[in-house]
């Protein structure tokens, strides 16, 4: 037997979880019901390369310096991550956060040093 306790906690989550399959359901309903007819052609179908025509096969062999240069952006792009609520609650959080910040900062001093040395900054020639 279903108790109110119960009853009460979980139909919300009932109800949401419905009302979100209900709505799913309706926006692939209605993307069926409102787009074009596909005509598929060849044309349509061959690999799209920035409006040039494809040449080759496209999987081709990338550079691993491409890698490398998005793994340091990526590094640095979570340092502005950490480094904007550290900066909002610079006040609240005293010496200890400013030294934690400084080690943390130290760290990727040390990493863009690695990068530097390994040439992963300087573009393919």
């Amino acid at each position: 037997m279903v108790t109110n306790e119960i009853l009460d906690n979980y139909l919300p989550v009932v109800i949401l979880t419905i009302v979100s399959v209900v709505f799913v359901a309706i926006a692939l309903f209605m993307s069926l019901m409102v787009r074009p007819i596909s005509n598929k052609t060849k044309v349509k179908l061959s690999t799209y390369e920035c409006a040039e025509t494809p040449i080759g096969d496209a999987r081709i062999h990338f550079n691993i310096q491409y890698y490398l240069i998005v793994i340091v952006f990526l590094v640095f792009d979570v340092e502005v991550l950490f480094l904007y609520p550290w900066a909002v609650q610079f006040k609240n959080l005293g010496p200890l956060g400013f030294f934690e910040m400084i080690i943390f900062i130290e760290v990727l001093i040390i990493g863009l040093a690695y990068a530097w040395r390994k040439e992963a900054l300087e573009w393919i020639h």
